[in-house]
């Protein structure tokens, strides 16, 4: 099992397979898109393929259960792939919620159906209600043949009691040269010219992508648009009614990020740093993306041009 920048964790998870010698549960803590989700997917595969040759490493074993945080909607529960694939708004943070703790349970209840245990991955632990964090214990305490392994940003973020019957793998950013090498290895060569991704990815090889991948969403002329300073007051009108019409607010947030970090490059201007900041802070905040964007760029204006 090989993941760049995460030796100790690799480590400790092959030595348990190389001694057969598997935990009841394991916490694998760190950032997102550092290889907590490959790491947890191959491990997972290699639990289960110990008395077997033949290793699989999908979602797809039959005594593999993997959970991940959901949106209620209308009574039924969606994964956030679900949630986009079906246009669900998403107005509050998904969450591992009481049913799909009382699913591992029930999944818990039979007999495994290939392997000798059972392997159950819990995405997003640090998204789970109360409720199902007290629920979770009790299977935590008598695990029966089933290893869980939780997936999280902190161990501050869930219950001590959670922590401490778990085994923790810490999974750490990479560094900058480590960072570029994953993504040229991955085929994302494009990404690493692009310095403001790189630095916003802050050691994230899957934080990198995404915001490529989002930012490739952004129309082209309108980012150019924005990467300069607004030379006329009718534009600053203009720009800030298209990004308001055109993206959400997540997309508007991202971009404000961008380019925070682009003007500083360019503009090292600790005055029109903090402007970027205050507008990332009034949309979080839910003011009107358009009067956010129109004084924002009017502010920016002003200041280049006097």
């Amino acid at each position: 099992m090989l993941l760049k920048g995460q030796n100790r964790g690799m480590e400790l998870l092959q030595r348990a397979i190389a001694l057969n010698r598997i935990a009841p549960a394991y916490l694998f803590s760190g950032p997102d898109g550092v290889g907590r989700r490959l790491a947890a997917q191959t491990f997972a595969s290699l639990i289960l393929a110990l008395d077997s040759d033949k290793l699989v490493v999908n979602c797809n074993h039959p005594d593999l259960l993997w959970i991940e945080p959901t949106y209620l909607h209308q009574g039924k529960l969606f994964t956030l792939k679900q949630a986009l694939a079906e246009s669900i708004s998403r107005k509050t943070a998904p969450q591992i919620r009481i049913e799909q703790i009382r699913q591992i349970a029930e999944f818990l209840g039979r007999p495994p159906l290939v392997s000798p245990r059972y392997v159950v991955v819990i995405e997003g632990a640090h998204q789970m209600t109360e409720a199902s964090a007290n629920a979770l214990l009790k299977t935590l305490e008598e695990p029966g043949l089933a290893t869980l392994i939780l997936i999280a940003n902190s161990d501050a973020r869930l219950l001590s009691t959670l922590v401490s019957r778990c085994q923790r793998i810490p999974f750490y950013r990479l560094t900058e040269l480590e960072l570029i090498e994953v993504l040229q290895e991955q085929g994302y060569s494009a990404i690493v010219s692009q310095p403001e991704i790189i630095s916003l990815a802050q050691g994230s090889p899957g934080r990198a992508i995404a915001l490529s991948e989002q930012l490739d969403q952004i129309p082209p002329e309108l980012l150019t648009q924005l990467k300069s300073p607004p030379d006329q007051i009718l534009s600053v009108f203009t720009l800030a009614k298209e990004v308001s019409q055109t993206l959400d607010t997540e997309a508007q947030i991202l971009l404000i990020d961008y380019l925070q970090l682009y003007y500083w490059r360019s503009l090292p201007n600790p005055e029109i740093a903090a402007i970027w900041e205050k507008a990332r802070q009034s949309l979080q905040y839910f003011v009107t993306p358009r009067l956010v964007w129109e004084c924002t760029l009017l502010t920016v204006f002003e200041i280049n041009y006097n």
